[in-house]
């Protein structure tokens, strides 16, 4: 590196690498630049402006809003192409020919009758020239305008001229957007200035055409002010931040205002995220036809279940986007998210989050608090239960685990009450096990304290070991899952570690949690059943609902339990949602599948679906009322002669005797999707979704290509 900061052309290792034979006089290295390259200039605003002032009108649910053009409910009738074409040559030959026969003569001379009866003899036979090649002249044009206008209409020309000419290609071209008016401009913060913060209203407009704002800042500024607007935060501020910081103004925890790198196109001002396009398929509403199809908060706090094999598109076309919108929204102040799936499954890089747990792998920083964070010994028994044996538990709406929740509650109450906190997975092992030295110590310390109705609790544990039906050994080979030499470092309650728990929520962070699937699936599932239990949880006890919370679980094979159901019911009323991914309904208990579809207000069905699988969406989806057409061809006897010779002649020039079609409208009630449909009618890379947002808006089953 020389001193004017610029490196030596010949590299670092220059002196190493042996020069090639040549003259004296030959150079061995190029010139020295004479200084350093110059810095770019600064962006201005423009970009950030142009996408600020899109327009984003209302539209039904998953329609992309940004610069989305409405289109009718209803389909026009549209002429084919070819017919179109036809028509209006034929058309214009016909008009062509009637003009042709009129100017010879061949229809007679009736057709100036009108100008001979209207029009003084002293004008047709004057003898001015100019005068009398004007009125007939003018009079031939009229007649033609009138013949082009009759043919014209014949022949559907302004049809024509809309679909292909001038218009057509207006159209297709980008439209200049006018700059706004000030007082509807969104860039110049109109809503700040109405409530007396103009200082602060016109530094963000000055960053916002210099380019130093972003989309991230601009939601993350938005969503304070909405702090202000609820009365968390005062006016002064607000104002006092943004005046210091400008567009880097009330940033997230971490520091960052962006993502390392993008992988789906985001819209901030809806929150909106762009999965695909909708296809141009006559079994999608009209109005969908060819639009963005994109997920919000508004949709997701319904929840999202996606289905589908192996390399059908989960994780990389819906999980990953899904997930990269919920951290900008982190980022932005409006949303928590936590993200589940094994490592290595592509759900972003490390930089993307806040937090990352790396279960089994001993450079993890960050470990997992087994009891969601609570202090209470019932809630965590709750928890706990629901995650080592709740697939055990009667798969049937009704079905609970409350017997695997009292013989934790039987355990983990007297432990805290004596040592101050619960036990380790090694020591609930071994109380599990009932080893007599871990519950005569824990017996002993409830004596010295004088704890009396713990002492109930420990005894009636006692009583129930080694009967027949005691949950007790269930648990304790449940745990066992846990206890391996692989997790040792992990689920430390002694205070030796960094755990994390949703109770977190409460403020926007990024979250990834990897799951030891490689060797240890049965302690994945158990994982995963805890990180939904513990956010059902943790949700339902926010103050501030206004942050939206969600998890998204990348394989929920084994998470389908009765209470995950019932949990899942529940978070929309705690603004808060679950993404569940599964390769096959199988993977859930039959009983519970129709629950889990009614509980879940978005569903998505990818390519690849089995016919069982596509039975169940073909039921929840249900039938519509549709026009079916039945056509007939009747073949038609001739009665005469000419007749019969009429139609020998048409048999020999077509090939097939002559036939009368008979055309029979009904409506009839069909399945929106039938299970066959689902099965073999889905186009690789495609999915077909339904939608319902939290103000109970429906979208009907649509066919969306996930790759464009």
């Amino acid at each position: 590196m020389d001193s004017d900061g610029t490196q030596d052309a010949r590299g670092t290792h220059a002196h190493q690498v042996p020069r090639p034979a040549g003259p004296p006089d030959m150079p061995v290295a190029p010139p020295r630049p004479p200084g350093a390259p110059g810095v770019p200039p600064l962006p201005d605003g423009s970009a950030f402006l142009a996408w600020l002032r899109a327009p984003r009108p209302e539209a039904a649910p998953g329609v992309w809003r940004f610069g989305h053009r409405p289109r009718p409910e209803e389909e026009p009738e549209r002429i084919p192409a070819r017919q179109l074409l036809s028509g209006a040559l034929i058309a214009f030959l016909v008009g062509w020919l009637i003009w042709s026969l009129l100017w010879n003569g061949y229809l007679g001379g009736w057709w100036v009758l009108p100008l001979e009866l209207f029009t003084p003899d002293s004008w047709r036979h004057s003898g001015d020239r100019v005068g009398n090649a004007f009125l007939w002249y003018g009079y031939y044009t009229l007649i033609a305008l009138v013949i082009l206008i009759g043919v014209g209409r014949l022949g559907r020309w302004g049809e024509v001229w809309r679909r292909y000419g001038l218009p057509a290609w207006r159209r297709a071209a980008p439209a200049s957007e006018r700059p706004p008016a000030p007082e509807e401009d969104p860039a110049q913060w109109n809503h700040l200035r109405a409530a007396g913060a103009g200082d602060a209203a016109d530094r963000l407009a000055a960053e916002a055409r210099a380019g130093l704002m972003r989309d991230v800042d601009h939601a993350r500024i938005a969503r304070a002010w909405q702090g202000v607007r609820s009365g968390r935060h005062s006016l002064a501020t607000f104002t006092g931040a943004v005046l210091k910081d400008g567009s880097a103004a009330c940033l997230h925890p971490s520091g960052e205002r962006d993502l390392p790198g993008r992988l789906a196109r985001h819209d901030l001002v809806t929150g909106q995220v762009r999965l695909g396009t909708t296809a141009d398929d006559p079994r999608n509403p009209y109005a969908y036809r060819g639009t963005g199809l994109a997920l919000g908060p508004e949709l997701l706090a319904t929840s999202l279940l996606a289905v589908g094999p192996a390399g059908s598109g989960k994780s990389g076309g819906v999980v990953w986007p899904l997930a990269e919108s919920l951290c900008l929204h982190a980022l932005a102040g409006r949303a928590a998210v936590v993200v589940v799936g094994a490592a290595g499954a592509g759900l972003g890089p490390v930089d993307a989050y806040d937090v990352v747990v790396r279960i089994g792998n001993p450079e993890s920083v960050y470990d997992l608090d087994l009891y969601g964070g609570t202090t209470d010994p019932d809630e965590a028994a709750a928890v706990l239960a629901e995650a080592l044996v709740g697939d055990l538990a009667d798969p049937h709406p009704g079905g609970d685990s409350r017997r695997s929740t009292t013989v934790l509650a039987q355990l983990l109450g007297p432990f805290q009450a004596v040592h101050g906190r619960f036990p380790s997975v090694p020591e609930l092992r071994q109380l599990l096990d009932g080893a007599p030295g871990p519950l005569g110590a824990l017996r002993k310390g409830l004596e010295d304290t004088g704890q009396e109705s713990l002492l109930r609790e420990l005894d009636a544990r006692e009583r129930q070991l080694g009967n027949p039906g005691d949950v007790g050994d269930v648990l304790a080979d449940r745990i066992a899952l846990l206890d391996r030499p692989a997790f040792a470092g992990f689920f430390d309650t002694a205070g030796r570690s960094r755990p994390f728990s949703l109770r977190a929520l409460d403020h926007p962070v990024r979250v990834r949690i990897d799951l030891p699937q490689r060797g240890h699936a049965d302690a994945s599932r158990i994982l995963a059943r805890l990180m939904l239990a513990q956010f059902t949880a943790s949700v339902a006890v926010r103050e501030d609902r206004s942050l939206f919370a969600c998890l998204v679980l990348d394989d929920a094979t084994g998470v389908v339990t009765p209470e995950a159901v019932r949990g899942i019911q529940r978070l929309r009323s705690g603004n808060a949602g679950a993404v569940l991914t599964l390769r096959t309904l199988d993977d859930a208990p039959r009983p519970l599948r129709g629950p889990l579809l009614g509980a879940i207000g978005c569903r998505m069905a990818l390519s690849g679906l089995t016919p069982w699988d596509g039975q169940d969406f073909a039921e929840v989806w249900g039938k519509e009322w549709t026009e079916a057409r039945d056509v007939t061809d009747r073949q038609i006897i001739a009665e005469t002669p000419a007749g019969k010779a009429v139609h020998m002649l048409r048999r020999v020039i077509t090939g097939h005797a002559p036939t009368a079609r008979a055309v029979t409208v009904r409506q009839v009630e069909r399945e929106r999707w039938s299970a066959s449909e689902l099965a073999h009618g889905v186009p690789p890379g495609h999915a077909v979704l339904s939608l319902t947002s939290v103000e109970g808006e429906h979208a009907p089953p649509l066919l969306v290509d996930l790759r464009s």
